[in-house]
């Protein structure tokens, strides 16, 4: 624990990193010169490459139709669950209005195949979040910009404001799609309205499994999988889906070695997460604790059917943060998993709330 601190606090410099070691961080190759990928403003730019970030070489993805537009990164959730396999199906037709940046986060998809983690390997909230400002250094020398554009769902959407709380000047705008707050209000909200669902539709196979575990907080590492496969089902039920196509992973994705990377990371991300006796990084995810003041604008979009990250807790969140702007968003007919209506709501915002930010 002592050394998690003394890396925490060094953070311009330093990262926590498997064995309990402080290395360099990856903004010393930032610091370097990074070569620009855009000759001139209008050209398109592709890209798909291990990046050094933290000590280790980490999976990202650029794409865009012209250098000129602004730069979106994406946070994924899980935080195993990385959007590299599906982003051109679900995101690509943004590039047209921004050049869209895929991480594999540490413990992640390639990443984590690139990097196979020790047995005693540990993932912290403050060394991810220092890897994504890592990233987001990088991505403004790539491409010639003072500022992006950063957008996280879930898991995304804790790292995403620990990121911009911490270095403002390095973001236009934070967009959480939807926007996770607190370990214990998420849980026990999500946990106390699951049940009600299931009590008033006499549903006595969901009831079992809630009442085997109990309200929250947990420390068995299961009851957070038992809890998201009941809500899952409700959702279902009073949301869209989204099109099959969008879970089709892309050709180069879709090997024997990719498939295992994707499998391998997410059980490691997801333990990492929870914790073997519930005390992972999401047992420490309180984010009004870090502050109520952005120094960017913030937009909140949330699924009304929503039975993880709750619409009412972020609309808490939400009602007592400042910001130099802020909207919240609720879309019907739609839940915690991704489906058009969330994506294209997503979309709207950016391209016309956070696009005019950037320019």
């Amino acid at each position: 624990m002592r050394n998690v601190f003394l890396c925490a606090v060094a953070v311009v410099a330093t990262t926590f990193t498997a064995g309990g070691n402080c290395h360099s961080l990856a903004v010393a190759a930032v610091q370097a010169p990074v070569q620009s990928a855009c000759a001139t403003p209008a050209q398109p730019v592709r890209e798909a490459q291990f990046v050094p970030i933290g000590g280790s070489e980490q999976w990202v993805t650029i794409h865009g139709e012209s250098c000129a537009n602004p730069v979106v990164l994406f946070l994924h959730g899980g935080p195993g669950n990385t959007l590299s396999p599906y982003a051109d199906v679900i995101y690509g037709s943004w590039a047209r209005d921004f050049t869209l940046v895929q991480w594999d986060q540490p413990g992640a998809g390639r990443t984590f195949g690139r990097n196979p983690p020790t047995d005693d390997a540990t993932l912290t909230l403050d060394r991810m979040a220092q890897d994504g400002i890592a990233l987001a250094q990088y991505l403004t020398q790539r491409l010639d910009k003072k500022k992006i554009i950063v957008t996280g769902g879930s898991w995304g959407s804790i790292l995403g404001v620990q990121m911009v709380k911490t270095r403002p000047d390095l973001f236009y705008a934070f967009v959480g799609v939807p926007q996770v707050v607190n370990y214990r209000d998420n849980l026990t909200s999500g946990y106390t309205k699951l049940m009600g669902l299931a009590r008033a539709k006499g549903d006595q196979v969901s009831i079992a499994a809630l009442e085997s575990i109990g309200p929250p907080p947990w420390v068995n590492p299961r009851s957070i999988g038992i809890l998201r496969r009941v809500s899952r089902p409700y959702e279902a039920a009073s949301s869209t889906p989204a099109p099959s196509s969008w879970w089709v992973r892309a050709a180069e994705y879709n090997t024997p070695l990719r498939l295992a990377e994707y499998e391998g990371g997410e059980d490691f991300s997801f333990l990492q997460f929870v914790g073997l006796n519930g005390d992972g990084m999401f047992s420490r995810v309180d984010l009004p604790a870090l502050g109520s003041v952005f120094g960017v604008p913030v937009f909140l979009i949330h699924g009304a059917q929503d039975l993880v990250a709750i619409p009412e807790v972020a609309r808490r969140y939400f009602d007592g943060i400042t910001a130099p702007t802020k909207e919240f968003v609720v879309v019907p007919n739609a839940g915690h998993d991704a489906n058009a209506a969330l994506v294209d709501a997503q979309y709207r915002t950016l391209r016309q709330r956070v696009r005019p930010l950037a320019q």
